[in-house]
């Protein structure tokens, strides 16, 4: 019994002088008992690792290339690459079978099932767009019509929705000649809504195919 009582006076001990060498934030930090991810602080010069919370991460894309992306394939499908709306546009960015073959690509059904192919079509029209409505983006981009300030990207994003050709006649008639899909959606809406975000990575490019794309 004596012993028993030494050993449990001993380990209390210990105990005690371990407590105060830590503050006590560190000491609590250290017998945490709900963290699994190692961290460090630094108490009486001396470094200790310790389990700290994990941290929620939110990825902010705001209005980056990959932000203006994945906006639009938002509004277009919310994000899925296997879906097909009932007019038959297909996956993530709703491509319609004629786009498709503008940028090389013949096979609907292995395209709906390519998520990594689906990604570089999105490049490959939209740099094709780009060069078709280079010269109206050089004109009209800054400029005010129907009350929505005229960016490339809101254009890009236009001519993603209606077409080239279609923006092109927004444009050039000061918004007189609108557009509207299947669903009433307008190429002012677009370009209010996807305004402001970095395209620059796109390059003006006539020939632009989906396979070329690395």
């Amino acid at each position: 019994m004596i012993k028993n009582i030494s050993k449990f006076a001993l380990l209390l001990t210990i105990c005690t002088l371990f407590k105060l060498s830590f503050s006590s934030e560190a000491f609590i930090a250290l017998l945490h008992p709900e963290t699994k991810e190692v961290a460090k602080v630094e108490v009486s010069d001396r470094v200790f690792a310790y389990n700290a919370p994990k941290q929620k991460f939110t990825p902010t894309l705001g209005k980056s290339f990959v932000g203006f992306k994945e906006a639009l394939a938002f509004k277009e499908s919310r994000g899925d690459y296997f879906t097909v709306n009932k007019f038959g546009y297909l996956g993530k960015y709703q491509f319609g079978a004629e786009t498709l073959k503008l940028i090389g690509i013949y096979n609907p059904n292995q395209f709906l099932q390519n998520p990594e192919l689906q990604e570089k079509a999105f490049i490959a029209n939209a740099e094709r767009n780009k060069w078709i409505l280079r010269r109206d983006i050089k004109r009209f981009n800054g400029m005010t019509i129907n009350g929505v300030l005229v960016t490339e990207s809101g254009i890009l994003a236009a001519a993603h929705l209606a077409g080239p050709g279609s923006v092109k006649k927004y444009l050039r008639s000061y918004g007189a000649v609108g557009f509207e899909d299947a669903f009433g959606t307008s190429i002012k809406y677009y370009m209010k809504k996807f305004s402001g975000y970095d395209t620059s990575v796109l390059k003006a490019n006539k020939k632009a195919k989906a396979t070329s794309i690395v």
